[in-house]
């Protein structure tokens, strides 16, 4: 791969993935091999990652608050070094980046923001589950409960229940009976729900259970940070056959023995 540096150096906000380092993106790896600074978000980050990086000066960002850390990458920057801002997960998920960006664009620093593998993503694949399933779910409503960080009133859990759709519920696993008690508004206790700790990560662990038993179980199992609730009908049904492979089904690479109607 290249290694030539660009020649106007904006701060590169890089996912790192949920923690699996071959879930990092060919772009992720190649600016980890160019960076002169890496500042990465400290725990949530696999420390793998950063050996891509055996040149740069690395800053673990957890003890650093919002001016300190954009202060860093404005000196940085402004010293016309390649700095990554290295987020878990994907950035624009809960990575708070509108705030640092704002700053570093008062300063003139220009942005650019390189996407990753989510932790929604890598918890479904460690489920092996779909979460738009035919006749079942097409929707997945993405949510925190409301704790230390406020959410508007009408994203409360229970108002976003009404839908029954896939829900998956980042940051609030230590608001398990909160977030069970606005599931329960609207999903029956039997509803299937899964939580997936430390997706991708070598200690992984899942849960299946259902909303009745969600708080218990995961108190039951300690599965109170660093996982995502998954609740919805489409984790336990098959549901109806998708049609893109129906052999009756036409699109503009195959002409079915159907009406060649959409949908």
């Amino acid at each position: 791969m290249p290694t030539e540096k660009p020649d106007k150096l904006p701060v590169y906000f890089v996912g790192a993935g949920p923690g699996d380092p071959e879930l990092l993106t060919l772009k992720a790896a190649r600016l980890l091999g160019q960076a002169d600074t890496v500042i990465y978000a400290g725990s949530l980050v696999n420390t793998e990652l950063l050996e891509l990086a055996p040149d740069a000066e690395l800053i673990d960002s957890a003890p650093l608050d919002l001016e300190e850390l954009t202060g860093l990458m404005r000196q940085r920057a402004g010293a016309d070094r390649l700095v990554v801002r290295l987020h878990s997960g994907d950035p624009s998920f809960y990575g708070a980046i509108g705030e640092q960006i704002a700053r570093l664009a008062a300063a003139g620093i220009g942005v650019e923001v390189v996407p990753g593998v989510s932790s929604l993503g890598a918890s479904a694949a460690a489920l092996a589950a779909e979460l738009t399933v035919p006749g079942v779910s097409q929707t997945v409503i993405i949510t925190r409960a409301a704790g230390r960080t406020p959410v508007p009133a009408a994203e409360d859990i229970a108002q976003l229940a009404r839908h029954g759709a896939t829900m998956a519920i980042f940051l609030s696993a230590s608001l398990a009976q909160q977030v069970q008690q606005g599931l329960l508004e609207h999903y029956g206790p039997e509803t299937p729900a899964a939580v997936v700790q430390r997706a991708s990560w070598p200690d992984q662990r899942l849960l299946r259970t259902s909303v009745g038993r969600l708080a218990a179980d995961m108190e039951r199992e300690g599965m109170d940070r660093t996982a995502m609730i998954l609740v919805g009908e489409a984790l336990g049904r098959q549901g109806e056959q998708s049609r893109l492979y129906d052999e009756g089904f036409s699109h503009g690479y195959r002409r079915g023995d159907g009406d060649g109607g959409c949908g």
